[in-house]
């Protein structure tokens, strides 16, 4: 964009490819788990939703704090991953995408419950009558008819992890060219002496990129419902 500056463009296009990358790789596990709530009962599965859903009551600079414990080079799967496979996340925009990742993750899986518990389980025994398996019933039958919740929990989650910053930051710290997302970006220039008509741009950019986000969520939503026919 000709209005940003290099840094704030190069800014935005990390915020864009780390919350895309935290998108696609937990959706899969997004869709399995509010499957398996929704659907499943369970010893334990109270405190697996729980856990699902700590990140949105706990501040996210403590989420921060325990994927260092956890992936941290001196963490228990973070050195693992580096004597392994060579993998650093701390200090990464990989760690940044999965900072977000965790951040936005309870977003996706509560949008999806909610379209599940919508779908009738009367279509899924009939399938199951018929002779589909526990595959083709869910491939078939429950995913078409979850998929607004899945579109809607995935545009909600991509909006809120555009604006992740205590997890991101207390994680990866805020490095240009690196983990400087737009919020640490907005950070930095409300630091800096002068900068205020930075931090102006990168407060309006981040509250036209949610809204268009939530205002997109709720189109793609909407017309997948009627598209199906609900």
């Amino acid at each position: 964009m000709m209005w940003l500056t290099p840094s704030e463009s190069e800014a935005l296009h990390l915020s864009l490819a780390v919350a895309t990358r935290s998108v696609v790789f937990s959706l899969p596990l997004a869709v399995i788990l509010a499957w398996v709530l929704t659907r499943r009962r369970f010893v334990g599965r109270t405190l697996l939703d729980a856990l699902i859903h700590l990140p949105l009551v706990l501040p996210p600079v403590v989420v921060g704090y325990v994927l260092l414990l956890l992936f941290g080079t001196r963490g228990v799967i973070g050195s693992w991953l580096q004597s392994t496979f060579g993998i650093q996340l701390i200090f990464t925009r990989s760690g940044a995408a999965l900072a977000t990742a965790v951040m936005s993750f309870p977003l996706m899986v509560r949008a999806m419950r909610i379209s599940l518990e919508n779908v009738d389980r009367g279509l899924e025994d009939a399938a199951r009558t018929l002779g589909a398996g526990p595959f083709d019933r869910f491939a078939t039958i429950t995913l078409p008819l979850m998929l607004p919740g899945i579109l809607a929990g995935a545009i909600t989650a991509f909006s809120a992890a555009l604006g992740e910053f205590g997890a991101v930051i207390t994680f990866v710290s805020n490095i240009p060219g690196e983990t400087r997302t737009l919020p640490l970006a907005l950070y930095t220039a409300l630091q800096s002496p002068g900068a205020e008509h930075a931090a102006a741009r990168l407060a309006g950019l981040s509250l036209t990129l949610g809204l268009a986000g939530l205002l997109l969520s709720e189109w793609f939503a909407r017309r997948v419902r009627r598209m199906l026919g609900r």
